[in-house]
């Protein structure tokens, strides 16, 4: 198992959400890169569970938007 930060990189607004830059999480996983890992299920419950947004609906999933680091 391993801890995981993953920061938003830049604004975005789609589909009526909003995930501002800088936005972050700290999630603990045993897959290499929970981002594109099991369809990202766990940092899109961070983020709805920690914000109240869910990067699935603003397209945000992916690591054009998010930076993941290995803590």
């Amino acid at each position: 198992m391993a801890l995981f930060k993953i920061t938003v990189k830049q604004t975005i607004l789609a589909n009526g959400v909003r995930v501002e830059k800088g936005m972050s999480v700290e999630l603990v996983s045993t897959h290499a890169n929970p981002v594109s890992t099991n369809g990202g299920k766990e940092v899109v419950d961070a983020f709805m569970r920690i914000y109240g947004v869910d990067l699935k609906k603003a397209h945000a999933l992916s690591s054009v938007y998010l930076e993941t680091e290995k803590i």
